[in-house]
């Protein structure tokens, strides 16, 4: 996957332990549980947080308290934490704010995979529209990507990037033109059946490029991301699954369904991880694909 504008050495994403920073104080209801924030207050504290355009911030609501969870990665500074603490003050009670272990990236890297001009991303899942043969990877891995090799010698095309959406979403479409290059339908081993919509507490696996297999959980939905420079990605499914640079494109998936594609993350596969996914119907609905 590409990171922030730069093929090599760019923020990187990929979670280990996250150590709490700051939990905000809870309402209290009169029978001694904490009550959960109204939506309201919670949309309302997710706009605050994304008015300050901290680079290194991911949020999403916690299923399980109701309260919107706010993650800072090493690069945020202890003046944007402030920052953040004054924004949100007058919901407090809506929110927790918590320090993670590592800095947030998309995953580039040169290695195995499919390659273009400058990085390497990994091939999420084939699709098709009609007698037209497409692979899904990450928006930041096509944008500005013309044409894609199967190896880094670039001696053998795939295809040409055919869309991308990239930020805002985070995914990429490639086609095969060149009928020398296979493209089953699987991932990996895996034959792949159809695609699946994911839930909190989803037992899930991701393959890519640079650390192969690798599985978890997911912990968060349509969660928030800023990566930097202005690249800001929502939308996305939140796992405890590691991954590393190169990984960017693969696909997550759930026995032989396919969830979503890899977007980025903070951590490593030596320590752990977290890693954030497109869900798939998206890419697959605005270009008219489907899996086989």
């Amino acid at each position: 996957m590409r990171a922030l504008r730069t093929a090599i050495g760019r923020p990187r994403l990929i979670a280990s332990v996250v150590s709490l920073l700051v939990v905000t104080a809870l309402a209290v209801s009169d029978t001694g549980a904490t009550a959960a924030p109204g939506p309201g207050s919670v949309q309302t504290t997710a706009s605050a947080v994304e008015s300050l355009g901290i680079a290194g911030t991911t949020w999403a609501v916690d299923e399980r308290t109701g309260r919107l969870r706010v993650l800072a990665d090493s690069t945020v500074t202890d003046a944007d934490l402030a920052r953040l603490r004054r924004a949100t003050a007058r919901s407090a009670g809506a929110m927790t704010l918590e320090r993670l272990d590592g800095r947030l990236r998309t995953l580039l890297s040169g290695g195995d995979g499919v390659y273009t001009a400058g990085w390497r991303c990994s091939a999420g899942v084939n699709v098709q529209s009609g007698s037209t043969y497409y692979f899904v990877t990450a928006g930041h891995c096509t944008e500005g990507a013309s044409t894609w090799y199967t190896s880094s010698a670039m001696t053998t095309a795939i295809g040409p990037t055919t869309g991308t959406s990239f930020p805002g979403n985070d995914f990429g479409v490639v086609r095969y033109d060149n009928p020398a290059v296979p493209h089953p339908g699987t991932i990996g081993t895996v034959d792949v059946t159809g695609t699946a919509t994911a839930y909190v507490g989803q037992r899930v696996c991701r393959r890519g490029a640079t650390t192969g297999v690798h599985c978890g959980v997911v912990t968060a939905l349509n969660a928030t991301v800023n990566y930097g420079g202005g690249t800001i990605v929502s939308g996305l499914i939140q796992t405890s699954i590691c991954a590393e640079p190169g990984d960017s494109g693969g696909p997550l998936y759930a026995g032989d369904k396919v969830v979503g594609i890899l977007s980025g993350g903070t951590g490593n596969c030596t320590s752990g991880g977290t890693t954030y996914y497109q869900p798939i119907q998206e890419v697959l609905s605005a270009y008219g694909l489907s899996v086989y």
